[in-house]
């Protein structure tokens, strides 16, 4: 039996920078961190070639004979990353495979790329396989993009595979390097306890928004590079007001990147997420984002503690759930590694499936 853990994100500036229509002609920069919710897969071998995947967030269950090997295909089956992954080693054993994760999808977190990380380090590790967690996370982007055809960046895949707080840059020969931040601990406690994350009661596909900025990025249309560079200039401040303790100084300059991330698309945002980010600056935030592309998911807002009970109040009274969290800085790894417990053969167990008429 083998049990995979990976985090989900959060970003703090940058985003949309990593995209390949952005950073090949420009360069991109991220700066974020991984959080304390995370995907899990839990893998068991069986005695026959069939492949049964299960994900209690979907509530799917596929089981198939023989998977084909062939990209075309793979959108056919409604468990496409896992399947993606099994494709991309060419896995030819029968699995079992349980999927289950912290965080609902479509909620801004990369939850999608976690997903695809945690099934690259999953299937790696079944088959012997080193891999850097470079390597991992290009794995798992090289999936996304050319195998399954998503309009995607990298940061997600390199902040699941690496965990911390980190600048995370893109050259435009697509080549990324990762930066932890080394912060004093009582500052990182600090940054850690001054953000929270609301929940705005929509998941969303962020395809449609990344497909828009994809487009425009690639047509060099002014007002989106002129909003992506601004986003990616945010980075250095944003990552010296952390080093310097400077923290209320690093929640301004959220708020200038939350008026530059409006300007990617007029879909990043909407009148319920514009009031319900107006409200918490009136009820101590000093700025914030939304989560992923834009269009729902979580509100994340920097509000020093001393002011966190007043936005409570406020955002609670619409309705407004909060999720707690803590930084990760593990990133994705293998958790359980025991090749007896479920595998095949004598003294074990197979999972079986059991219909309930």
């Amino acid at each position: 039996m083998l049990i995979a853990r990976t985090p989900v994100r959060i970003s703090f500036a940058g985003g949309g920078t990593d995209l390949p229509s952005y950073y090949k002609n420009h360069g991109g920069a991220v700066l974020s961190t991984a959080i304390n919710k995370y995907f899990y897969s839990i893998l068991t071998e069986r005695e026959d070639r069939c492949i049964q995947v299960i994900s209690s967030d979907l509530q799917r269950m596929v089981e198939l004979d023989e998977i084909e090997y062939r990209d075309e295909d793979l959108m056919k089956y409604e468990l496409d990353i896992p399947f993606a992954v099994l494709s991309y080693f060419k896995i030819k054993k029968g699995i079992n495979l349980f999927l289950a994760s912290e965080v609902p999808p479509g909620t801004g977190l990369g939850s999608s790329a976690s997903v695809c990380v945690n099934m690259v380090k999953l299937i790696s590790s079944l088959l012997g396989k080193s891999m850097s967690r470079y390597e991992v996370a290009e794995a798992a982007f090289y999936i996304a993009t050319e195998m399954l055809k998503r309009p995607v960046g990298k940061q997600d895949e390199y902040a699941a595979a690496f965990g911390g707080l980190n600048v995370i840059n893109f050259e435009p020969s697509g080549e990324a390097r990762v930066e932890p931040l080394e912060i004093d601990s009582e500052i990182l406690t600090t940054l850690e306890r001054s953000i929270v994350l609301f929940f705005t009661g929509n998941a969303h596909n962020s395809t449609e928004i990344l497909s828009v900025q994809k487009a425009s990025s690639e047509k060099g249309e002014k007002s989106t590079i002129e909003s992506l560079t601004g986003l990616k200039e945010l980075v250095h401040p944003m990552k010296e007001a952390i080093l310097k303790g400077n923290l209320d100084e690093f929640g301004r300059l959220l708020d200038e990147g939350w008026k530059l991330k409006r300007g990617v698309s007029n879909k990043i945002s909407n009148s319920h997420i514009d009031q319900l980010y107006d409200m918490a600056k009136s009820n101590g935030a000093f700025g914030g984002k939304i989560t992923g592309a834009g269009g729902g998911g979580f509100l994340m807002l920097y509000c020093p503690v001393e002011n966190q009970r007043h936005l409570r109040s406020a955002l609670s009274q619409n309705g407004i759930k909060e999720m707690s969290f803590k930084f990760d800085s593990q990133g994705c790894q293998i958790v359980y590694d025991d090749p007896f417990f479920g595998a095949s053969g004598r003294g074990s167990m197979l999972w079986r499936l059991t219909k309930v008429p």
